[in-house]
């Protein structure tokens, strides 16, 4: 197995969006999200921690920088590791607060992910290295409305797509929208298909989030991995999984056996494609896909 790039999170290179609404960019490394910090008068919020205790430490002490004394609040976008595995360094510095659904994959497969992420090799096992899974201070239901004085930010769950317990985070002042791995730029879409342990992805769902949240025309679209941009950061991602369920529907209609059908619909896409990252994860797309064709997800 190829070592994977150490997954540092680097806030010398965060970048203000907009008034009091900084981006700390992944910078197109695996395993480092795009990570939000987003002021109000009173109170900062960050959105996800990066993985690891020593990643995580550095954006705490970025934020509180940025905060100069004002109160901290944590989110994640959803449970997966390099999100929201460092949110015990926040622990009585930040209040942690996220989606039922979310704490609800937390308790059920935040182990699982744990030790999941400790065999991606060395490197990323001593990022992990004394890594507990999260529990959050608080956990809603509905919509969450955040007053962080003089600006509200809303932490909207979606519903089944990239996960259950998939989490957006708006605000609605700045036209800005943290979509975690709903949305990338300049790769394919992250499919976690891992029967029997995690089979919660639906392309279908995905593709239903994402029609309402370009309904929502946001000004810039904070993706969980990739560069920054507008709402077509939104529409390129549902285009890319309407053209996934398309090709791999069309070819199980055929009868055609599921290898086969990796094979061709892989081939096309890296053809269509040929600049985009992650190709790993277009076989676990189709085999999500053909599932869902099924009736059986």
């Amino acid at each position: 197995m190829t070592e994977l790039t150490d997954p540092a999170v680097h806030v010398g290179g965060a970048r203000e969006i907009a008034p009091d609404l900084l981006v700390i960019p992944n910078d197109r490394v695996d395993l480092v999200p795009n990570i939000g910090v987003v002021g109000g008068t009173d109170a900062v919020l960050v959105v996800d921690t990066g993985i690891g205790t020593a990643n995580a430490a550095e954006v705490l002490a970025f934020a509180t920088e940025v905060a100069k004394g004002r109160r901290l609040y944590l989110t994640t976008t959803h449970f997966h590791p390099e999100h929201a595995f460092g949110a015990q360094v926040f622990a009585g510095e930040a209040t942690y607060l996220v989606n039922r659904g979310q704490a609800d994959d937390l308790s059920s497969k935040g182990t699982g992910y744990l030790e999941m992420f400790r065999g991606l090799g060395d490197v990323i096992a001593r990022r992990l290295e004394g890594v507990q899974v999260p529990t959050p201070d608080v956990v809603y239901d509905g919509t969450y409305d955040l007053d962080l004085g003089g600006r509200t930010v809303r932490l909207r769950p979606t519903g089944r797509g990239h996960t259950n317990g998939d989490q957006v985070v708006e605000v609605p002042d700045a036209g800005v929208l943290f979509t975690g791995d709903l949305a990338e730029t300049g790769q394919f879409a992250i499919f976690p298909w891992f029967p029997p342990h995690d089979t919660d992805v639906s392309g279908v769902g995905w593709l239903a989030v994402l029609d309402k949240l370009a309904a929502g025309e946001p000004r810039v679209v904070v993706p969980g991995h990739g560069e920054v941009g507008g709402g077509a950061v939104l529409t390129d991602v549902r285009d890319y999984i309407g053209e996934l369920r398309d090709e791999t529907w069309r070819r199980r209609d055929s009868a055609m056996g599921r290898e086969d059908i990796v094979t061709e619909v892989r081939a096309l896409l890296l053809e269509r494609h040929p600049e985009w990252a992650g190709q790993e994860w277009i076989e676990p797309g189709v085999s999500c896909l053909c599932a869902e064709h099924a009736g059986t997800p």
